[in-house]
């Protein structure tokens, strides 16, 4: 008898917990819209929907909650006391939701707090210019720069923007913009010139010292290019940043490939010129971010400054 009685308990909360699941925010809206009307045909008037809708949402609410909310007679649906209380609570809940939605919305076209950016680090000298002014107009931003390898997933909320250099990313759930062309090309430094010179064609390449991205980088069609007619000793150093390449060719370690928004850095740099050599194939720096934050101001902000920015970056103006 006391397992049967446990058995039926169970049944019963197991039943309030699946009536209750049904519950829709809709169906507090109705019932009170019905209340105010005093009858299902004026509250359908009122929410523009037929007479069988309104009536399913409140018998839905009170099966649910198992109170009946209304007396139904010929003149219409008379409150119960639960009824009344659900008259005189629904306005402070009314007002409760449109504070949240009022909230929710001032975070989203307000430009303070934190800002989260990944990109490769050889791009933060790069940006730091347009996010100096950018922080220089909101004031009360706070900018996170994680400076990284790794493609972050921003479904995660791990960044807010990230900026990915070379094939355009194709996830339906970014939204993505182009903001500028990464062209790249080789150069090697005038101490490395006075002493090996530098080739005039392909034949050549192999007599000269090269520094090279290491690992998954050498997939990168213009690393490819020259690593396919060099052999592997002539790659003297090799590191998965480019800015540690970019130093080793300044110093004359060998030849190299340097950004062309950063070879007028280093007066002292010459361009390699193969005439017998297609022209290098390079990529561009996408502006992305997932489409939940399509409204978000800071981020919509954030593109106008880089786009205004390296827009008179001088391969930008080609």
């Amino acid at each position: 008898m006391h397992e049967l009685l446990l058995s039926a308990l169970a049944y019963i909360a197991d039943m309030r917990d699946q009536l209750m699941q049904n519950i829709q925010w809709d169906d507090y809206r109705v019932a009170y819209q019905v209340a105010q009307s005093g009858s299902l045909s004026k509250a359908a008037k009122h929410l523009q929907c037929n007479h069988a809708t309104v009536l399913r949402h409140v018998n839905r609410l009170e099966q649910a909650l198992n109170i009946k909310l209304f007396i139904r007679h010929q003149r219409g649906y008379r409150l119960t006391d639960a009824g009344h209380i659900m008259v005189s609570e629904m306005p402070n809940i009314f007002e409760e939701f449109n504070r949240l939605e009022s909230l929710m919305g001032s975070v989203e076209q307000d430009i303070s707090g934190n800002l989260r950016i990944t990109t490769l680090a050889e791009f933060s000298s790069l940006l730091n210019p347009a996010l100096i002014q950018f922080r220089a107009a909101y004031p009360k931003l706070r900018i996170q720069l994680i400076s990284t390898d790794e493609i972050i997933p921003l479904a995660s909320g791990a960044a807010h923007v990230s900026l990915r250099a070379g094939a355009e990313p194709q996830d339906p759930d970014l939204i993505v913009r182009k903001i500028l062309c990464i062209n790249m090309n080789y150069y090697a430094a005038e101490s490395y010139v006075q002493t090996h010179g530098l080739p005039d064609n392909i034949n050549e390449l192999n007599q000269h010292a090269w520094v090279m991205p290491s690992a998954d980088k050498q997939r990168i069609p213009y690393v490819k290019q020259i690593l396919e007619h060099i052999d592997i000793e002539q790659v003297v150093y090799q590191s998965n940043h480019f800015m540690d390449i970019q130093a080793a060719v300044a110093a004359g370690m060998g030849i190299g490939l340097i950004s062309e928004l950063d070879a007028p850095n280093y007066p002292h740099l010459h361009k390699l010129e193969l005439k017998d050599m297609a022209h290098l194939q390079m990529g561009n720096l996408w502006f992305v971010y997932h489409r939940d934050l399509k409204h978000n101001a800071k981020v919509k902000t954030l593109y106008q400054y880089l786009l205004e920015h390296l827009k008179h970056q001088p391969q930008n103006k080609r």
